[in-house]
């Protein structure tokens, strides 16, 4: 009889493993910081399986220069790399930098009123823009709250969120 070559499932990270993210995280990001002279005060959190890394300065910082969702996004993809490098392990790091994720959710949830207001115009659904995962999980949520229903449609950099009024 043939072995079962089956994967075990990966067991979710514990709050120890998150937080051990996030410090080689934060790490990354200090270096960073410190080679193109921004200054920044880091954060790190653990939650919803997630480790959390917020970059913060004052007002009057120049933290904000890598605040624009482009720069996130990257940034936070070579953070996850840099974690993964470190641990041996899949990381999905949330970054936010300057406020920008508190930013974005405020974009999302105005995309989300617009379908809304399309789906009460008439139309049979809305498609929103692509975006990555978790804003998407982001979208969804926020459409669930509305009393509506999505899905996601699409592969790769073309996924995107549709949402309808449902049955």
């Amino acid at each position: 009889m043939p072995e079962d070559l089956t994967p075990e499932p990966k067991a979710a990270p514990t709050i120890k493993d998150l937080e051990n993210e996030g410090d080689v995280a934060a790490d990354y990001i200090e270096e960073l910081l410190d080679i193109a002279d921004l200054d920044g005060d880091l954060d790190i959190d653990a939650r919803n399986g997630r480790a959390y890394v917020s970059v913060t300065a004052s007002e009057q910082g120049n933290v904000r220069v890598l605040s624009r969702p482009e720069t996130v996004s990257a940034l936070q993809e070579l953070t996850r790399l840099a974690v993964q490098n470190k641990t041996g392990q899949y990381s999905r790091l949330i970054l936010d930098v300057g406020g920008s994720r508190q930013t974005r959710e405020q974009e999302l949830a105005a995309l989300v009123d617009a379908a809304a207001a399309r789906l009460e115009g008439g139309a049979a659904a809305a498609a929103l823009p692509p975006m990555s995962s978790y804003e998407r999980k982001l979208v969804h949520d926020l459409v669930s709250e509305r009393g509506l229903v999505s899905h996601s449609d699409g592969e790769g950099k073309d996924r995107h969120t549709v949402i309808t009024a449902g049955a």
